[in-house]
């Protein structure tokens, strides 16, 4: 596996420039991607640059977003702004589509809270269809993670992806991130999509399509990442949507010329 590539570099851009001259979809993670990582999750919120970004963004390209948070709170986030879908809890919930909680999940809130209650700086966070497990404020990160993974290697049932200060518990051969993002092509009726993520629940999205039809953007550069390209870091995301908006723009004017 190569080294990703910055996408903004003048060796690459003609790259994301063969993309914004077609049918692409724009789809993105939320936490970490279009907003900066915060101490707790409720403290997650769109910078309003990168907001009125998006917004004139939405004018141009189809856009979804694919997010780890329940449906509930990311479609919130993200009111206003003209996203066309919005899929929660790695795409097991999607905007418009009826979707029951996962029964498992009951189970595994209840011993996780239970067996980490004396952990501190842990916190469980039950998104019904999937949880999390977050240690961003515990005071020694490499010694949370060590007491959570023991704890949900023992679940049935479940698949864990290991994400920036969080674990994330998913029911095993269920919907991914992947999974979302060829839905969201197939109902956008675009010929390619562009996704932009940054950890480790974003691999299975990187990897859903080939490269001819998916350019893959992972936040920060990687030697183990399917993704293709990065970016620097979550700071640089407002410099890509400004090239997304005006590579679409010449394009256009090209087109009306």
């Amino acid at each position: 596996m190569s080294c990703t590539r910055d996408i903004l570099d003048p060796d690459h851009i003609s790259d994301l420039r063969r993309f914004t001259q077609s049918r692409v979809l724009l789809a993105f993670d939320y936490d970490g991607t279009l907003a900066p990582i915060a101490p707790l999750p409720d403290a997650a919120h769109l910078p309003p640059p990168t907001r009125s970004l998006l917004v004139n963004m939405a004018t141009r390209y189809p856009l979804v977003v694919i997010s780890g948070r329940a449906l509930v709170d990311i479609s919130a986030r993200v009111a206003g702004i003209g996203v066309r879908e919005v899929f929660g809890n790695h795409g097991l919930e999607r905007s418009g589509v009826a979707s029951q909680p996962r029964a498992q999940v009951r189970s595994w809130v209840r011993l996780l809270t239970e067996q980490l209650a004396e952990q501190p700086g842990v916190l469980v966070e039950d998104k019904l269809h999937s949880l999390s497990v977050h240690y961003r404020a515990a005071p020694d990160h490499e010694q949370a993670l060590q007491s959570i993974l023991p704890v949900v290697r023992t679940l049935p049932d479940v698949r864990v992806i290991c994400g920036a200060a969080a674990v994330n518990l998913l029911p095993r051969d269920d919907a991914n991130k992947g999974v979302a993002l060829r839905r969201a092509l197939e109902a956008s009726g675009c010929d390619r999509a562009i996704y932009v993520g940054d950890d480790e629940t974003d691999e299975d999205a990187f990897a859903a399509l080939p490269g001819d039809i998916l350019l893959s953007i992972r936040i920060g550069s990687s030697m183990a990442s399917q993704a293709g390209y990065h970016l620097d870091s979550q700071e640089s995301i407002d410099l890509l949507l400004r090239v997304l908006i005006n590579e679409r723009n010449d394009w256009a004017g090209a087109a009306a010329r």
